[in-house]
């Protein structure tokens, strides 16, 4: 005992006093000595033995930081957004070409499957390499697509059939999602790795939640921002917090090196986190479990973020709504998410459902479509609850289905499997907005009672309740499979 206790940081000395005459004493003496040199030595190991992100602060610290990282890249991806109808007045943009744009931010992540290789390369060499270069991506896609809406503006050049400007600023927001994206399956995993076995879906909850607090204010000040200064203004703010990120980023980068640190000194500590092999790939793709939940997340997220696109036009056009509130407006499904999606997270955690819920929030999205598609109802306050009910269907799912993968896949497989998973869900975030670009332009323009040209949003919106039906279908499907192979997608995380 005595050698054991030398070899801690801090030394205690028990003085035993006997009394003449009192063997019993003694040996009690004895006894109580040894118990406080032995409970002693089991605090002091457990000290030793304590990583960073068994510390509360310190994991909800780490949470923090990669969410700013996050926040920001929330904030340029729907900053233009509102900017439709400006684009279109400012600077002769059509709606196939605002699709073409919208579009834009998945074009790579498609068809070169950047994502992907994003996902190989997490795995492969960790989430603090695979953070800072989407970060510097990000960075250097907005910088493009700042470069796109000033310098080249006015620029008649074609290219591909559309104006230099059109096209540099897709290019650079095609960048900028490749970055965004990376940046996405990063943090989830981020998150998997210092919530384990802790308050994972509590944990992913949050980092939405603040994330869409870009998202909102982007929608909320978009317009004000445009059209107090430049159209391009609001793009010019969004990098300027995007190299904030990026330094967010370089710091949590410190941390996860030290927590690293002390997995390695731990002989009891799971290897698995950061092997990875080709043949992975194969078997997420055999996972029925991956299909559905990749299904569920391209035919939901289609439902949302798309229509978030459009949505500032459809509350001007449909609705009556002021300019200056619509983005407002169309921000409420974030506004949403930032209070509910840490609530439902922490119900996952503690009472499970995950695939009921999956299954509750699609069904609403299918509510909210349908009633946004019929012709005769214009009425503003409808158009505000229906904002509000997406909102708690946007924070219903992504609350139960991000940490359902990693109930469905080992730690080594996640970068990869949370990367194929983006990479369908791109699939819609590209072809949905260009769709419905092309959809406004060849069948929905209408003239206004002032001579002006409009859209009729009746026919998009059939296409979102199309692609909200199927997505519930699917959520259905995927709860049918969990009791068929026991993922446990029902199953509460923090086990009593």
């Amino acid at each position: 005992m005595a050698s054991c206790l030398a070899n801690t940081p801090s030394v205690v000395v028990i003085k035993v006093v006997s009394r003449k005459g009192s063997g019993l004493f003694n040996f009690f003496s004895y006894i109580c000595a040894n118990f406080a040199q032995l409970r002693i030595l089991q605090l002091i190991t457990t000290m030793k033995e304590r990583r960073l992100n068994d510390s509360a602060a310190m994991r909800w610290g780490a949470l923090a930081v990669v969410s700013f990282t996050m926040m920001a890249a929330y904030f340029v991806n729907d900053v233009m957004m509102p900017l439709k109808s400006m684009l279109e007045s400012e600077l002769s943009w059509s709606s196939t070409e605002f699709g073409t744009y919208a579009g834009a931010y998945s074009f790579l992540n498609v068809f070169l499957l950047m994502l992907l290789w994003g996902g190989l390369i997490l795995d492969r060499f960790g989430v603090r390499f695979t953070g800072k270069l989407s970060a510097i991506l990000m960075v250097l896609g907005a910088a493009l697509e700042y470069y796109g809406l000033t310098a080249l503006a006015e620029d008649a050049t074609q290219i591909f059939g559309f104006r230099s400007g059109v096209m540099v600023a897709s290019a650079g927001y095609a960048i900028f999602g490749v970055g965004a994206e990376v940046a996405g399956i990063t943090v989830t995993k981020v998150i998997a790795k210092w919530f384990r076995g802790k308050e994972m879906a509590t944990a992913m909850g949050v980092q939405v939640a603040l994330a869409r607090i870009g998202s909102q204010v982007a929608f909320a000040c978009a317009i004000p921002m445009a059209r107090a200064a430049h159209i391009s203004t609001p793009i010019l703010i969004g990098l300027l917090l995007l190299l904030g990120g990026m330094v967010a980023y370089f710091i949590f980068s410190v941390m996860d090196k030290k927590l690293d640190q002390q997995i390695q000194n731990d002989p009891q500590a799971d290897d698995d986190e950061e092997k990875f092999s080709m043949k992975d790939v194969a078997g997420i793709l055999a996972s029925p479990g991956f299909w559905l939940i990749a299904l569920l997340c391209v035919l939901f997220y289609s439902c949302v973020f798309p229509f978030q696109k459009f949505a500032s036009e459809l509350m001007i056009g449909k609705y009556g709504i002021d300019e200056n509130i619509a983005g407002t407006i169309a921000g409420l499904p974030a506004l949403g998410a930032l209070v509910l999606t840490p609530i439902f997270g922490g119900i996952v955690d503690k009472r499970g459902k995950g695939a009921s819920i999956m299954m509750l929030g699609a069904a609403m999205l299918i509510g909210v479509h349908f009633v946004y598609s019929l012709p005769g109802v214009t009425a503003g306050w409808v158009a505000i609850v229906l904002m509000i009910v997406l909102g708690i269907a946007f924070s219903l799912v992504p609350s139960a289905m991000w940490p359902a993968v990693p109930k469905i896949f080992p730690a080594h497989q996640l970068g990869t499997a949370y990367a194929l998973i983006f990479l369908i869900q791109n699939v819609g975030l590209w072809g949905v907005p260009t769709l419905i670009g092309w959809v406004l332009d060849n069948y929905c323009v209408v003239t206004l009672a002032d001579g002006a040209k409009g859209y009729d949003y009746t026919l998009p919106m059939i296409i979102f309740t199309g692609l909200a039906v199927l997505s519930m279908l699917v959520a259905l499907a995927l709860k049918v499979v969990d009791k068929k192979k026991g993922y446990g997608l029902e199953i509460a995380n923090i086990q009593k």
